[in-house]
């Protein structure tokens, strides 16, 4: 699972930004001159507190935070040449689902436990079309529609892939058992 949170020293943002509140989902802008504490930086987002409220910010400002971009966080896992079969869509598909992490939990939404489906299914004319049903901690997490939006953008850069759908369902309602035994460990749940 390895490190999660980055940077964790104050800095002060050199230019207004654009960031989304967590967990309510709503957009808003953080004022040049505002001081900021780094809380989490995985799966091309950065997370920070301003004024006693989270934000998330996208890797690509974070020149805004005095940080050095990380391309590669923005980058899609290596998975080669366009699959040609659903079973090796699929495998790429969950790579991709684990390069998306929740705002306020270090943790990939799969290991959470977030997943519950993903399957493939060739096109007529050719390449595949991604279903995917995953659930979020709280049905009230404004966060789920950005989740849910990352995981399909990320879906549709897999070579072959030309449709993806991520639905949000509350059957089962997820719990802490459905985590991976790694998340477990490291959110100090074993």
């Amino acid at each position: 699972m390895g490190e999660r949170y980055g940077e964790t020293d104050t800095r002060v943002l050199s230019r207004e930004l654009a960031a989304v509140s967590v967990p309510w989902g709503r957009p808003e802008t953080l004022e040049e001159g505002s001081h900021v504490l780094v809380t989490q930086r995985l799966g091309g987002s950065i997370t920070v507190m301003c004024g006693g409220n989270l934000y998330r910010v996208d890797e690509r400002n974070a020149d805004a935070l005095g940080l050095e971009p990380q391309p590669e966080a923005l980058a899609m896992p290596a998975v080669g040449e366009a699959a040609e079969t659903a079973e090796e869509i699929e495998k790429m598909a969950w790579a991709q689902l684990a390069t998306c992490f929740d705002p306020e939990i270090p943790i990939d939404i799969v290991n959470l436990g977030l997943v519950y489906a993903c399957t493939a299914e060739p096109l007529p004319e050719g390449g595949f079309r991604l279903a995917v049903k995953m659930t979020l901690t709280a049905p009230g997490c404004g966060m789920g529609t950005l989740i849910a939006d990352e995981a399909r953008d990320k879906l549709l850069k897999i070579p072959g892939v030309e449709a993806a759908t991520v639905d949000l369902v509350w059957d089962p309602p997820w719990s802490r058992e459905m985590m991976s035994e790694a998340a477990r460990l490291e959110m100090g749940l074993l």
